[in-house]
């Protein structure tokens, strides 16, 4: 059972009409407070999350008999699953659509025993890591190029994932911006000179 906060809503003890004094510095804190609640669960329940994520992937290891050692933690204010081992690329796929759909399977195991949508990341034989690194190297092209021309340079379908490792990449260098454009699973980025 999940514990319950306090919210502003009276409790049966408490009379309906009853005032209870406020100032502006405990009117900044609840604010900064419910802010916090709102924008990040606490580091145990996501840790809780990648729990139950690691428990469901390895599950499914076990039904496909496949090897591999599983780590969860919190991550960048995520949960996260991590598997490790020998003949894993059957759940990566071909450019990492296989493990999508493990990972949307996840998080929805995680939504079934939370009752939480689940933001969970899961990588499969490190192969988030070393895509990230490719598309790193693709978004410095691209902004090279953009740089070079001053016209904007449209990459390849990607995915949510691929999409937001270059937008980093991007966002962190001056004179370009980039945006997602299309539908999926065509939706692409652009890379463009920043207007002045």
């Amino acid at each position: 059972m999940r514990p319950v906060t306090e919210t502003s809503i009276p409790s049966a003890d408490q009379s309906l009409d009853e005032e209870t004094p406020v100032t502006a510095a405990t009117e900044t804190e609840d604010a900064v407070g419910e802010a916090r609640e709102k924008k990040a669960p606490a580091d145990s329940d996501l840790f809780r999350q990648s729990e139950i994520a690691a428990d469901y992937v390895e599950g499914l290891l076990d039904i496909l008999d496949y090897d591999g050692d599983i780590d969860e933690l919190v991550s960048g204010g995520r949960p996260v699953v991590e598997v490790v081992g020998g003949r894993l690329q059957n759940l990566v796929g071909q450019r990492g659509a296989t493990l999508e759909a493990l990972q949307e399977l996840t998080r929805l195991a995680v939504f079934r025993q939370t009752g939480t949508p689940s933001r969970l990341l899961l990588d499969v034989g490190g192969y988030r890591a070393a895509r990230r690194k490719e598309l790193a190297a693709v978004a410095k092209n691209a902004v090279e190029k953009v740089k070079e021309h001053g016209e904007p340079v449209r990459l390849e379908p990607m995915s949510a994932f691929e999409r937001k490792c270059v937008h980093d990449v991007v966002n962190a260098m001056s004179g370009v911006e980039s945006e997602s454009e299309g539908v999926e699973p065509n939706r692409r980025i652009v890379v463009r000179p920043v207007a002045d």
